[in-house]
């Protein structure tokens, strides 16, 4: 036999542990000697503390395992296996949704960093892909408000306010727009890496040719530069064909320096004079 001290050493476990185990009723003592109150294990015993730590290392709670040990079979196990197999495999996608959202904030900085005099406050025409997108419609008109369609988006798309860094962004109604109004905005939205939110929240923006702007600053200095951007549709003889995307890539959350704050709006267009701008 072996006194708790042993069994710990050997199966580099603590003896507290071992009584825990004990309180369980996981993995009882062979003998306790009634004078001194010593436990004491047999050689027999430790197939069982392997197994225990197997399961434990393999994610399994220790009520799970007592269950297994209870009433164990190869059925029971296979089943055990194969349901934290199926719960490891969604973890692991998790995380590997997180890793992409981490890269794709770290584009986004390293980026914003790489931004030169010259490109701010000029149009680009970019050809982007479909992208999914949770989003909320809502008349949003102040900071106050963002904060709380953003909180609303959050609670409705059921998604951990965690994702939401870097990925949220505004639109401004196409048809405000065509009548100089972008101070108003119709709607918050979050690029989504997965459709994992309910489906009647998952839309897209469309893929398609977008005039596009960078400036320094957030939304509240967004009116000028949509000046420069209809300007430049009405040279080139282009047309809005929806709602205007912006969105803040750096902003005083992230920098106290105003010279770092970087933001960018997307105006879907097209060549066919179905509006005129």
């Amino acid at each position: 036999m072996f006194s708790i001290g042993e069994m710990a050493k050997i199966h580099h476990v603590s003896t507290k542990t071992l009584r825990h185990y004990d309180d369980l009723g996981l993995l009882k003592p062979i003998w306790v000697n009634a004078d001194n109150g010593y436990r004491y294990y047999s050689t027999e015993q430790f197939e069982q503390l392997n197994t225990i730590q197997y399961l434990k290392d393999m994610g399994f709670s220790l009520k799970t395992i007592k269950d297994h040990f209870d009433h164990r079979s190869i059925d029971r196990m296979i089943s055990m296996l194969e349901a934290q197999k199926a719960s490891t495999e969604q973890k692991i996608q998790e995380l590997q949704n997180i890793q992409l959202r981490f890269q794709h904030r770290l584009d986004d900085l390293h980026a914003a960093t790489k931004v030169t005099a010259g490109e701010l406050g000029v149009v680009q025409l970019k050809t982007m892909g479909d992208r999914p997108i949770v989003r909320l419609m809502e008349d949003i008109q102040s900071e106050y408000e963002i904060e709380l369609s953003l909180r609303k988006l959050e609670n409705l798309s059921r998604l951990h306010s965690s994702i939401f860094i870097g990925g949220v962004g505004l639109t401004v109604d196409q048809q405000a727009l065509r009548q100089g109004d972008s101070s108003t905005y119709n709607s918050i939205f979050l690029y989504l890496e997965k459709e994992t939110a309910p489906n009647e929240l998952i839309t897209h923006f469309p893929a398609g040719t977008y005039a596009t702007l960078l400036y320094r600053g957030e939304h509240e200095q967004a009116s000028r530069h949509y000046k420069t951007l209809f300007e430049y549709l009405r040279e080139n003889n282009l047309h809005l064909a929806g709602d205007a995307i912006e969105r803040t890539i750096v902003d005083h959350y992230i920098s106290h320096d105003e010279n770092d704050h970087l933001t960018e709006i997307q105006l879907p267009v097209h060549e066919s004079p179905i509006y005129r701008t």
